[in-house]
């Protein structure tokens, strides 16, 4: 455990504070992955068993990722302009930043009593007045895990679903950078509470949609390497989505086939938006891909980050090139 110098609290102390509230919002980052779905519903789950009003919102009023639809509760979250219930606690999970929280933070953190901030991605200004961020935390659902525990929670059922979900996504099925002993011990308690990994597995890695296939096809044939095979980009443009009839998540899968190729160091995938492009970065050794992202105005973790570009697609693709080939280099 390694909790960023913006900590102010601790998990026990969390679990006190959140005890005392009684109308709880819970929200995340906008383009939610599983992580950050997991650790809402895990969190809210917990919650209500304690007798709390719990709601889950959607920092953007956009659709969620189909292989997470088979999440307990997923169907009551709303997106965080169309809420207007009570919050008297504001919990922000898997996100660091007013920013990052889009259409939540004026209204709904500025109105709450208190707020909460439960995250494993370091950031300079906290946005809640109790923070917890432990960066070597391979999911924030490990976090949220052992605070439901701390909250005198019954962790089987849909709590060790959600929170399984958001950790075997975060760490690529146990093969990313991020997976550590405490990775695999919370995924021993989460069997042990009665979780079949089976249903994970088949959910989200099993059941892809036949137009993800066709852009992973597109963005293979596009493929650059560079740097002697070192580096990957490739791109996927607003066409190549309506000419296939794939929505935003059939491209998540796709950076991993890029970063899969043998001697490639770092992987880029580029997508094309309305107005901006949308870049997601991959390393598979110790190359500080964050860092390039923050270049970039991005964010994220050393071995997986992303950044989002004004302008054309075409320069998008040059001054990202530019940048990992400095990060592989060593400059």
């Amino acid at each position: 455990m390694a909790t960023t110098p913006q900590t102010n609290t601790d998990l026990a102390a969390m679990a006190q504070a959140l005890l005392v509230c009684d109308d709880v919002v819970i929200c995340g980052h906008v383009s939610p992955d599983g992580d950050c779905l997991g650790s809402q519903l895990a969190l809210a789950a917990a919650l209500r068993q304690a007798g709390k009003r719990v709601s889950c919102v959607l920092a953007k009023d956009d659709p969620v990722d189909r292989n997470l639809l088979f999440l307990p509760g997923i169907e009551d979250l709303v997106p965080a302009a169309d809420f207007d219930g009570a919050v008297f606690a504001f919990v922000g999970v898997d996100v660091p930043t007013r920013e990052r929280i889009g259409q939540a933070a004026c209204g709904l953190l500025d109105r709450a009593d208190v707020s909460f901030t439960l995250d494993h991605h370091a950031a300079d200004e906290p946005m809640a007045d109790f923070v917890y961020v432990d960066p070597d935390a391979a999911s924030t659902t490990t976090l949220v895990w052992k605070l439901a525990d701390l909250l005198g929670a019954r962790r089987a059922g849909d709590v060790a679903l959600c929170c399984y979900t958001g950790l075997v996504t975060d760490t690529g099925r146990f093969q990313y950078q991020n997976t550590n002993v405490d990775a695999f011990v919370c995924a021993k308690e989460m069997v042990e509470a009665g979780l079949d990994a089976s249903v994970v597995s088949r959910e989200v890695f099993q059941n892809r949609s036949l137009p993800s296939l066709r852009l992973e096809a597109l963005a293979i044939e596009r493929m650059r390497l560079q740097n002697d095979g070192q580096m990957v980009t490739s791109w996927l443009t607003l066409d190549d989505f309506a000419r296939e009839g794939a929505i935003k998540a059939d491209a998540e899968p796709l950076i991993d086939a890029l970063r899969a190729i043998s001697g490639v160091r770092v992987a880029c995938l580029l997508r094309e938006q309305e107005d901006c492009v949308r870049g997601s970065i991959r390393a598979k050794d110790d190359t500080d891909v964050a860092a390039v992202a923050r270049r970039l105005g991005g964010g994220g973790h050393k071995a997986a980050a992303g950044f989002t570009l004004q302008m054309p697609l075409e320069d998008a693709m040059a001054l990202v090139e530019k940048a990992l080939a400095e990060a592989v280099s060593g400059e």
